[in-house]
């Protein structure tokens, strides 16, 4: 009884967008070929903006100083978002759908009570990387916003979350990541300036020193 009652005290969503919801599992009923990779997809399928943030790193390094600060403040933009949706996730205490439907088909496996809804982290994470893609690399942001897309979907269609809370995680993670990214770039492409001409040189440009200094 203990264990339920945080459950019992929550906030139920199901009222804002539960027959959607059921919707979405519904077609995960219909399409069982799909629920495995679906479900790999939704944990494994974050790496992929890790790689997209990787690959940003890469290209800034023939770029200077200011694109390699943004590439840099990707990922302190992403755990800064993602930071936010979970303080957010304990104000509003959403319960899990499997909790509030849990007659809908389920392909993911509930977790404990205290673990909310809204708003999704899987989701505010892919978000906010396109946020913080968006000042370095607008081809890579794109990629980062298709396989968003997918996420998201994919939050939903393994019954972890409803759809208003990947939307909510958009709504939260975009701003929030942008600003963290245009902040440390005024801010701190002095101190990568500065770090360039040290011993971390080669993580931080693609030009190496002796033409550093043959250029001057």
């Amino acid at each position: 009884m203990t264990a339920a009652a945080p459950a019992q005290l929550a906030f139920d969503g199901s009222g804002i967008d539960g027959s959607l919801f059921t919707a979405v599992t519904d077609f995960a009923r219909d399409t069982k070929w799909l629920n495995t990779p679906m479900e790999v997809w939704t944990n494994l399928g974050l790496g992929v903006f890790a790689v997209l943030m990787l690959m940003g790193w890469w290209n800034a390094r023939r770029r200077g100083p200011q694109a390699m600060t943004v590439a840099l403040a990707a990922p302190v933009a992403v755990v800064t978002a993602f930071a936010a949706a979970e303080v957010v996730k304990k104000i509003v205490g959403e319960v899990r759908p499997c909790r509030s439907m849990p007659h809908a088909y389920l392909v993911d496996s509930c977790p404990a009570p205290s673990d909310y809804a809204f708003p999704s982290g899987h989701s505010t994470t892919a978000a906010a990387t396109v946020a913080a893609l968006f000042l370095l690399d607008r081809r890579l942001s794109a990629i980062a916003a298709v396989f968003a897309v997918v996420e998201g979907f994919s939050r939903v269609y393994v019954g972890a979350h409803y759809p208003h809370d990947v939307l909510g995680s958009a709504i939260l993670a975009l701003p929030v990541a942008y600003l963290t990214s245009l902040a440390l770039r005024r801010w701190a492409t002095p101190l990568v300036a500065a770090l360039n001409h040290g011993a971390l040189r080669p993580l931080l440009t693609a030009e190496s020193r002796t033409a550093a200094q043959q250029a001057q």
